[in-house]
């Protein structure tokens, strides 16, 4: 019997399948008490963001560049969630980080317009650089003569 996992929904176009993510268990520091020492509650999320068809390559340079040090060499997101002592609260965790980080490489950034400065504005700082100028001048050498 094959069950076939639903897709997880990344933004209205991206659909994530199940079998791209990797999930590794491993004991996490922090509170828990004795139970720390015998449950692997930490979560090690894998995702190949290089080999994933659904992710244009305008995409994955986006995720590259956000992930910074979370993406290794060959294209792999590696995200460890241990900030909850059960381990369903931290795999869903590690999987809200990894659907955040793609839907921010997804969303395409926005083109910087080119604006000029008001009149008023460029007359004050004209006024400014005007005024320091004078400043600066009557710090000069005095003339003990007069």
């Amino acid at each position: 019997m094959n069950l076939r996992l639903p897709l997880i929904p990344i933004t209205r176009d991206i659909y994530l399948a199940p079998e791209e993510i990797k999930e590794t268990f491993i004991r996490a520091g922090g509170p828990g008490g004795q139970n720390i020492n015998k449950v692997s509650s930490a979560v090690q999320l894998r995702f190949n963001a290089r080999q994933c068809k659904v992710l244009s390559n305008a995409i994955y340079l986006r995720l590259k560049l956000i992930a910074g040090r979370r993406m290794t060499k060959e294209g792999i997101i590696i995200i460890e969630a241990k900030r909850f002592r059960s381990q369903q609260r931290n795999r869903k965790d590690a999987l809200a980080r990894l659907i955040e980080l793609i839907q921010r490489a997804a969303s395409p950034p926005i083109a910087r317009k080119k604006t000029k400065p008001s009149y008023s504005s460029h007359e004050k700082r004209m006024m400014k650089k005007r005024h320091r100028a004078g400043t600066k001048r009557n710090r000069g050498a005095v003339d003990h003569n007069d």
